[in-house]
């Protein structure tokens, strides 16, 4: 795989404002998903706020922060239009209110609300699929990347639908005549989730971003890990989840290991492109080797459990605690690509055209380096507690004060981007979060099929 894309349509990116609103609803949706964390764990929450720190992290955060990435990166990688930028915006703020209304249903135990909020989400969510998938159906044809794209797409419309069917049975509790117990279902709602729609793309994504920032290639091993990848991947994740909604255990099995193997094998393909390269070290690079390490140990852990007792609810995200893959693996990828991306999409429409004219910032010039260094510090500080409070089994404080950490971290990373967004966008922050279509800032303005003008290279 080329380390520097050579074909890249530079006019088929969306308006700036479109990907950018996504990362910044995403970034609220993280800090409140921290400090619905730290509240329960100090018992202040009622009802089952677990769920609501999960679903404002995982459903909220990174899924809204994948779908502003899709959106910038698919029509930009694959040279194609995005097929409309009006849903994108609507997919945007129906899974927002949807996602934040889940949570504070479940927070406050008013559950009767959970389905009417969830069925906003399922909407916004399929309305993604839709628009990315009549976007890479353009595209032909398709490279490691843009596969994992198509199968996180699918896996992305069965996720919500499952999870509505669990939020309609707090009202309905149709699940108790059904052969499919809630139990089950919730497994394997969990499993698409997190290792079919979450880390496929992630997974899809580094194949690009870690080469192309790397200035490396894959070679060698790195070929038949990830030919291995691209097959057992998929199939250790259907066959886990399914294995889970049936109850059975061989099946699960044999998935989980497929699964963990085929993480394991990526861990090692990350980490020699880490090694190998003579770039500078970024916060990208830097959070990309915390994922990486994470990666790879969560893999032993998680064949391990999986082994054992795949079915069991404490192995129901691997081996080990949950903040190892949920914070070290899938959050430390979305922060280091965040920390390029964002300020990626604000100079190119900033100082792009200023090249050669007169003196401009560089693109890592953006973000303060010290604020930078301190959320790195905070985030990992923090998980590293929560890990231990987990494995040692230590008091509810320590959890709390590890989550509070990782939370003024995650605070710190959001301020150092917004400050990104408020120095250096030629838009307000209230421009971006409110302009229907970004760049005219309205739809008479700039028609939706219309290309985009301004020139770009790959994020």
């Amino acid at each position: 795989m080329s380390a520097i894309p050579g074909e890249v349509d530079t006019d088929r990116q969306p308006p700036m404002t479109v990907p950018l609103r996504h990362f910044l609803v995403g970034l609220a949706l993280l800090v409140a998903g921290g400090a619905v964390g730290v509240l329960d764990a100090v018992g202040t929450l009622s009802g089952l706020s677990g769920l609501a720190h999960v679903h404002l992290l995982l459903a909220g955060w990174v899924c809204v922060t994948i779908m502003g990435a899709m959106v910038q990166f698919v029509p930009v990688w694959s040279n194609v239009a995005l097929h409309s930028r009006r849903l994108a915006t609507a997919q945007l703020w129906l899974v927002a209110a949807g996602v934040a209304g889940m949570a504070a249903s479940f927070s406050t135990g008013a559950l009767g609300w959970v389905h009417a909020f969830g069925g906003l989400a399922l909407l916004g969510f399929w309305t993604f699929v839709y628009n990315v998938g009549r976007t890479l159906l353009g595209a032909r044809p398709w490279d490691v990347t843009e596969r994992h794209f198509a199968l996180a797409l699918a896996f992305f419309a069965v996720v919500p639908a499952m999870g509505f069917a669990l939020a309609m049975d707090y009202s309905v509790l149709f699940l108790a005549d059904s052969p499919v117990s809630r139990v089950r279902l919730a497994a394997a709602h969990a499993t698409l989730a997190v290792f079919g729609a979450v880390l496929t793309t992630v997974l899809g994504a580094l194949y690009q971003l870690a080469t192309m920032f790397t200035q490396t290639e894959l070679h060698g091993v790195d070929t038949h890990l990830r030919r291995f990848e691209e097959v057992g991947y998929p199939v250790g994740v259907l066959a886990l989840a399914t294995g889970r909604l049936l109850g059975s255990a061989p099946l699960a099995r044999v998935g989980g290991l497929l699964v963990a193997a085929a993480l394991g094998g990526f861990a090692v393909v990350l980490g020699r492109k880490l090694v190998e390269t003579s770039v500078e070290r970024t916060p990208m690079l830097t959070r990309y080797a915390v994922a990486a390490v994470a990666m790879a140990a969560w893999a032993v852990l998680a064949g391990r459990a999986w082994l054992a007792d795949p079915l069991a609810p404490s192995a129901l995200f691997g081996g080990g605690p949950v903040h190892l893959l949920v914070f070290g693996v899938v959050g430390f990828v979305v922060l280091g690509t965040l920390y390029h991306v964002v300020p990626f999409i604000v100079w190119v429409h900033r100082y792009s055209d200023l090249l050669g004219y007169e003196q401009v910032p560089m693109i890592d010039d953006l973000y303060d380096d010290r604020l930078a260094a301190a959320d790195f510090a905070c985030v990992t500080l923090g998980t590293v507690g929560l890990l231990a409070a987990t494995v040692l089994d230590l008091p509810a404080t320590v959890t709390a004060g590890s989550g509070a950490l990782a939370t003024a971290g995650f605070a710190l990373f959001a301020a150092n981007l917004l400050v990104v967004v408020r120095e250096h966008s030629p838009h307000p922050l209230r421009g971006v979060l409110v302009s229907r279509l970004g760049e005219g800032g309205t739809v008479a303005d700039e028609p939706d099929d219309a290309p985009a003008t301004t020139e770009d290279t790959a994020p």
